[in-house]
């Protein structure tokens, strides 16, 4: 197991976490959760070993290994997928790369000596290794992450297809602690779920930062929150999480009232002109002091008024027989959509079907190929979309704000500042003096967020914004947009977010159509499931329904034959395997018979399998009498 001893660690004047100590143990399945700019990457950086403490120590087992998935990972653009995900130091991945470079040199130069000699080493060594499996594995799992050409370069993929390419490289390495930072950013639903289901058989333990709060659920055992420097260990799932949490901070606001209250009397009491003179009421002085400096860290979550929006005529957006293609990629084509006041709508659909170019097409940034939008002429736009916007980092938090508005109307028409909505996105006013250039990535991109919002748009267009808010903000965003009057339309992969905000889908199957949906995310599901059951398995009728009366006269001849031959190539593959094992180092012959005891492998499946297809046609025939 690992052990942290009293880690601290600060950025400039901010601590961002104060003696924490805790253990994680074999089998353990953690989700490290907290708002960004907490020090949640800091953290898992320091337990990878990839930056120091300023105090405190770690301690592991000299053999204990720790394998570390980024955010945003640093790949070899040189390097092949292949390459690239057995780029490790541990044996096994050592034998892995040295077995495909021998492999990929002898698939150039199949007549080389050399080549196969070397080759013929390598599977050796990787049957001595018991290697065979992970090598199996390592490819299951590019596939299953839509990564099927091995030998393409890093610098050739997409920034998405990168991103699987690593999660691949962490999943096979040896590992006592695999750590995750963010894995589900840019994968689509198909593939968070295959990791989701492969995570809760893996080996090792885990710990993992995510914002995709089903995926918590069903893979962790066990929460860390980091807040305001501190470490709350739940045991549990995130459901209990969201329990005990609950019942921690109605303590904590308890045990806040109480303080209040002694202190109210204590202050009182010093009011009242009580002199200080003896040692016990100079004692009494100083304990109002330390009580007028103590913290509590009670919360207040969710929004306590209701945001209004610009007034939304009846015509909101009428799309008419649009098409988008990319060089000989057609996305869509003849598609039409009536989007009207109240609509929630969820765009899915695999990464690269169209979801994000429908939804510029739909605010006015990319032209459709063919077909028209009517844009409505009350419509007041605000776009979340990722990277649109380079924040100025000299600006304050609160200065940033305030140059969309300085106040907010809320729909009973009272009026709340800049200052009041920063806090209830989770800025605290002495935190809203603080330097853009100072925050994490998250944070910037929650107040990107809310500077939209501060428009007061009545049609919202959220592209992706699950991806880099921490689980608190999505929580305040998804109760913002719970009384939102407007028109909410999003692009997303979060099932959970997908499942709170919206009531009907937009569908990309990836095969260039569209499909609508009435419900969320789950009821779609559950649909796709249904449908899936009722499929015939058209494999197994021709063996049902069909009525052959007998064999056929070559049929029959075959079938008196076919056990021999059977027989005699079962016992040519043996003769085969001991003349490759008395071959020695003599490179030529053994290559020689290997290529020989494939091609009678390969016929001796195809042999099984006739042997198979007669034995049912006969079965049939006799069950027909």
């Amino acid at each position: 197991m690992l052990t942290a001893e009293n880690l601290y660690k600060s950025y400039g004047d901010k601590i961002l976490y104060n003696d924490l100590t805790f253990t994680i143990e074999e089998q353990e399945r953690i989700g490290l959760i907290g708002v960004n700019g907490t020090g949640k990457s800091t953290l898992l950086k320091t337990i990878a070993g990839m930056e120091t403490p300023e105090k405190g120590i770690i301690k592991h087992a000299k053999n204990y290994q720790i394998e570390y998935l980024a955010q945003d990972p640093i790949l070899d653009p040189e390097l092949t997928v292949i390459e690239q995900i057995y780029y490790g130091e541990s044996r096994v991945m050592q034998l892995l790369r040295s077995y495909e470079q021998a492999l990929l040199k002898l698939q150039n130069d199949p007549e080389n000596v050399k080549a196969q000699e070397r080759l013929l080493l390598e599977q050796q060594k990787m049957d001595q290794e018991e290697a065979w499996e992970a090598n199996t594995q390592a490819k299951t799992i590019l596939t299953k992450l839509g990564i099927t050409d091995f030998d393409k370069k890093i610098a050739a993929l997409s920034g998405g297809q990168k991103k699987r390419v690593a999660i691949a490289k962490a999943l096979i390495q040896p590992a006592n602690l695999l750590i995750l930072d963010e894995p589900t950013n840019h994968l689509d639903n198909a593939t968070v779920e295959w990791l989701e289901k492969y995570l809760q058989t893996y080996k090792g333990s885990l710990l993992l930062v995510t914002h995709d709060r089903y995926f918590l659920n069903r893979v962790t055992n066990r929460i860390y929150e980091l807040d305001k420097g501190n470490l709350y260990i739940y045991d549990g799932n995130y459901e209990i999480f969201l329990e005990k949490k609950a019942e921690r901070e109605e303590l904590e606001r308890s045990n806040e009232q109480k303080h209040q209250n002694v202190l109210r009397r204590e202050l009182a009491w010093l009011k009242r002109g009580a002199r200080a003179r003896s040692t016990k009421q100079k004692a009494r002085i100083e304990r109002i002091s330390d009580m007028q400096e103590e913290e509590f860290h009670t919360s207040k979550e969710g929004l306590e008024f209701q945001i209004g929006s610009a007034r939304l005529g009846k015509k909101v957006i009428e799309v008419k027989d649009i098409a988008k293609a990319y060089e000989d990629k057609q996305l869509f084509q003849m598609f039409s959509e009536l989007i009207i006041p109240g609509d929630r709508i969820g765009i899915i659909g695999p990464n690269g079907s169209g979801k994000t170019s429908l939804l510029n097409m739909l605010a006015g940034r990319l032209e459709p190929d063919t077909g028209t939008i009517e844009i409505g002429e009350t419509v007041k736009i605000g776009y979340y979309t990722q990277g649109d916007e380079e924040l100025d980092g000299s600006k304050r938090i609160i200065d940033y704000i305030k140059e969309t508005a300085e106040v907010l109307h809320t729909v009973d028409g009272t009026v709340i500042t800049a200052e009041q909505i920063c806090e209830q996105f989770l800025f605290s006013r002495s935190e809203q003096y603080t330097y853009i250039h100072k925050l994490s990535g998250g944070e910037k991109r929650r107040l990107y967020l809310l500077k939209i919002l501060m428009a007061e748009p009545n049609v919202l267009f959220l592209d992706e914004p699950t991806n880099d808010l921490d689980t608190q903000t999505l929580s305040v965003l998804e109760e913002y947009l719970e009384h939102f009057p407007g028109v909410v339309i999003t692009v997303s992969h979060d099932r959970y977010f997908l499942d709170r905000v919206v009531d009907r889908l937009i569908v990309f199957t990836g095969n260039g159509a569209i499909e609508n949906f009435y419900g969320n995310y789950s009821d779609y599901l559950e649909k796709a499931a249904e449908e899936a059951v009722k499929q015939p398995k058209p494999e197994k009728k021709p063996v049902k329904e069909k009525k052959k009366k007998k064999l056929s006269y070559k049929e029959q001849k075959e079938w008196e034959s076919i056990e021999d031959e059977i027989m005699e190539m079962e016992e040519k593959t043996v003769d085969l395997e001991a003349a490759i094992a008395d071959a020695g180092s003599d490179a030529e012959k053994v290559q020689k018979l290997f290529t020989e005891l494939e091609s009678v492998k390969t016929a001796l499946d195809k042999k099984m399998e006739r042997w198979e297809e007669l034995s049912l046609m006969i079965e049939a025939y006799a069950s027909n009498e």
